[in-house]
């Protein structure tokens, strides 16, 4: 079992910049790649991209490729995801979920791959 917390959400203008934060509360959390989705009102959740588990690597969707960056200190149990040059269509619920597998260093897009989730927090970016 692993519990997730996301937290660092908030409003910001266009081209702006918001650090989302993910903290676990168990050691094993350095043994899962993480996977960062989010989901705007009415439409399905989207891998928005992943770090495997030890940090070497990542994987980043087009639409937020060299926009966004996730790392991670599994000294501190927590995943981050830096968010520049935000855009309105960024607006969502952001969730952080570990992969269902240990030491398992895919980055599968789909959702039910993910077995842990955080509760989400609120991005809005106004135009």
């Amino acid at each position: 079992q692993v519990h997730l917390v996301e937290s660092g959400g908030g409003l910001v203008q266009a081209g702006g910049s918001l650090r989302l934060s993910c903290a676990a509360s168990e050691r094993t959390f350095s043994s899962y790649t993480m996977g960062w989705f989010r989901q705007a009102p009415g439409k399905e959740r989207e891998f928005a991209g992943g770090i495997s588990w030890r940090g070497g690597t990542t994987y980043y969707t087009d639409s937020v490729k060299g926009r966004f960056t996730i790392s991670r200190d599994n000294a501190k149990k927590t995943v981050y995801l830096q968010m520049n040059s935000l855009k309105p269509e960024d607006t969502a619920v952001y969730y952080c979920a570990a992969l269902s597998v240990r030491y398992d260093s895919r980055w599968p897009p789909n959702p039910a791959e993910y077995r842990y989730w955080g509760q989400g927090t609120q991005v809005t970016v106004s135009s």
